[in-house]
């Protein structure tokens, strides 16, 4: 019976306190958009996290290099003799006054009034002070000491003397992020944005549109309907999302930067990135980045997943488009991260994958889907293979209007009678025989031939032929939609889930296909406003000669790829160098194999390093009493006395050597190198991606 019925029958009742909810998510703060576009974010060189950065003085970080207590010793050290110095040279500097004036005559040294006495001693003092303070206080740093010490000292002093002064300073807020919609005519936009709270996706977007619409006055007054309107929803994903769920920190959309981890404070790092933020942006994934390491050392979790969480937050933005490609259990994002997921093998994913890229050009269509059926070891006969693809799926085209799906393609290859005459007979009603015919009869000819490579890219084929794939690969509309790569030019984000478990040499092609097509149609863009951002989880399958190719010319297209290899042996021997020379961007994790690490080591060359040689040899100066001295020392203590020679000079030294990559770095570190589109290249760099 419930608490009523204790009461109703006159029992004493107690209430027991309802205690608080165990793991209550607190509210999370509101995000405060004045400060973050009013924070500091000045001009760094590439690689280095922006917001909040502080430019560091190369003179007080050589400074910074000299211990504690030697430091503090050597400037007290020169006080003291300073201060001796001062006395006595106060006295003589008036000594040597008036021993002057008196052999010259000279009234006001000779024989002085009292005023004429106070101002000659008023002199002297400051000019022996300002020599001794000269002298002195540059041998003993007295600068650096006020710097590290004195000054941080005197600045808690004044803020704990003046807290309400301080108080004040910090409730100040910045500037009006919404000035510039005020001043251009948008001040009905600019008050409604004013009133709401507006993340740092919206205000990034919203500036975009803003920007558009300047380009000519007759979208302003359309700019502010939309935004008075909506308000921070305005301009907003076509999926409606103005924030990504999960959203991890670092990430500055004004810069379009994601942090990574801290660059280290070690001699091998340049100093102007000691100690900052390591971060990378599109004007350095430009030029594309490689990254190899074994499994298990953080390529996914610490560099795959941030640059495509980076990549779909920026889409949200309207500044960039997505495409992610990794194994269907590959930790890159939830599937909420994305608009469009294809998971072929999976009968619930709702995209298929379009074979032929939504390619204009039957034959580049044909080209491309050849090359990513052939397995590796018979990419010699890549022409080939392009030639009888071609010969095939042109026809066809041409006779339905479309191409042909997996099964109507295998069977063509596979020179089936019943597959040729139908081709045929729609090629003679649409009046386009005569086109094809020649390439027909060649394909006539080399049927049932040793050497036919269409039997061999029917096979192939095959294995996407399979029940598990049905509705993937449709391309006469009954099966599900097809993704096409053509849609570059919109901020989408999509995620290639590969079945690399159930089905991996399909998933291998299925890799090569996705990603040569990701390279024709970033080339092929016409609107290159969004940056095209490609992330592979694991690319080993992924890059041919066509794609190397592809790669170099990215840069000029504002797309870029980040891929990861386990080892470099993985690829063909002819496609190393190659890889390497196609990228601007490097990047070693721990535990890469010698062979690894010296493709790396001669990437990055070789630099200047001061190198100090000491050399000990017998001390035989002296005459008979100094020799004398040293037969005793040697008899009493063992030794011989030596003297010392310090030798310094320039050597060469490569940045990183094979075994230091293969051996010293530690883990959740990486060494990588940067290019940025512009040119501007900073050497290797020690990371440490865990902070």
């Amino acid at each position: 019976m419930g608490l009523d019925g204790a009461q109703g029958h006159g029992e004493r009742t107690t209430t027991t306190p309802t205690p608080p909810v165990p793991h209550q998510r607190p509210r999370p703060p509101v995000f405060d958009l004045p400060a973050w576009v009013a924070a500091p974010r000045p001009p760094a060189p590439p690689g280095i996290y922006r917001q909040g950065y502080a430019q560091i003085d190369p003179d007080r970080a050589e400074d910074a290099k000299v211990p504690t207590w030697p430091l503090l010793l050597r400037a007290g050290l020169n006080a003291v003799v300073g201060w001796f110095a001062y006395l006595y040279g106060t006295q003589l500097m008036t000594y040597i006054l008036v021993w002057f004036g008196t052999q010259t005559g000279i009234g006001p040294l000779a024989e002085p009034s009292q005023s004429e006495a106070m101002f000659t001693l008023l002199v002297v003092n400051v000019i022996v002070l300002a020599l001794v303070i000269k002298v002195f206080g540059r041998m003993g740093r007295w600068t650096e000491v006020w710097r590290r010490y004195a000054a941080p000292l005197l600045s808690r002093a004044v803020t704990e003397a003046e807290p309400v002064e301080s108080e004040g300073a910090a409730a100040e807020r910045p500037a009006d992020p919404w000035a510039e919609l005020r001043h251009g005519g948008a001040a009905a936009a600019a008050g409604r944005l004013a009133g709401e709270t507006v993340g740092d996706v919206d205000f990034v977007r919203i500036h975009q549109a803003w920007e558009s619409a300047q380009a000519d006055p007759v979208f302003v007054p359309a700019f502010v309907e939309q935004v008075t309107a909506r308000g921070a929803a305005a301009f907003a994903h076509p999926s409606e999302s103005r924030e990504l769920p999960g959203r991890a920190e670092g990430h500055d959309l004004l810069l379009r930067q994601v942090r990574l981890g801290t660059v280290q404070d070690v001699p091998k790092n340049p100093l102007t990135h000691r100690a900052a933020g390591f971060a990378l942006d599109p004007a350095v994934l430009g030029t594309s980045l490689l990254a190899v390491g074994p499994a298990g050392t953080g390529k996914t979790a610490r560099l795959a997943r941030p640059v495509a969480e980076a990549l779909c937050v920026q889409a949200l933005a309207g500044t960039a488009c997505a495409v992610v490609i990794g194994a269907a259990d590959a930790d890159l994002g939830p599937d909420a991260w994305y608009d469009v997921v294809i998971a072929p093998g999976d009968q619930g994913s709702a995209y298929g994958l379009d074979l032929y890229g939504a390619a204009q050009d039957p034959d580049e269509a044909a080209a491309r889907l050849a090359e990513a059926l052939l397995p590796d070891e018979l990419t010699a006969r890549a022409e080939t293979a392009r030639t009888t693809v071609q010969q095939v799926v042109g026809p066809f085209h041409a006779a339905n209007g479309r191409y042909p799906g997996v099964r109507e393609l295998r069977s063509l290859l596979g020179g089936e009678p019943e597959a040729m005459e139908e081709l045929v007979k729609a090629l003679r009603v649409a009046g386009r025989l005569e086109a094809y015919e020649r390439d027909l009869e060649h394909r006539e000819r080399q049927r049932g031939r040793a050497d036919d490579p269409g039997s061999l890219l029917a096979d192939r084929l095959a294995l996407l032929d399979r029940p598990a794939f049905r509705g993937a690969f449709a391309t006469d509309g009954t099966g599900r939609p097809p993704f096409a790569m053509r849609v570059l030019d919109h901020p989408l984000r999509v995620r290639v889930k590969l079945p690399e478990l159930s089905h991996p040499e399909a998933a291998r092609m299925l890799s090569r296909l996705v990603v040569g097509q990701f390279v024709q149609a970033a080339a092929a863009r016409e609107d290159r406003s969004l940056f095209a951002g490609l992330v592979v989880d694991d690319a080993t399958a992924a890059l041919d000669a066509n794609t190397v190719r592809g790669l170099q010319r990215l840069r000029a297209t504002n797309s870029g790829a980040v891929l990861m290899l386990r080892t470099l042996v993985d690829l063909p021997e002819a496609l190393r160098a190659p890889l390497f020379g196609a990228v601007g961007c490097r990047m070693a994790f721990p535990g890469i194999a010698p062979w690894d690490g010296k493709l790396f080591s001669e990437a990055w060359g070789t630099h200047l390093v001061r190198e100090t040689a000491v050399t000990h040899t017998p001390d035989t100066s002296g005459g008979v009493i100094r020799r004398a001295g040293r037969l005793g020392r040697k008899a009493l203590s063992g030794t011989t006395a030596q003297t010392e020679s310090v030798t310094t000079r320039d050597v060469e030294r490569l940045r990183w050597s094979p075994s230091d990559l293969a051996h010293a770095l530690p883990a959740g570190h990486a060494v990588v190198s940067l290019t940025a589109v512009s040119g501007e290249q900073v050497p290797p760099l020690l990371v440490d991606l865990r902070s």
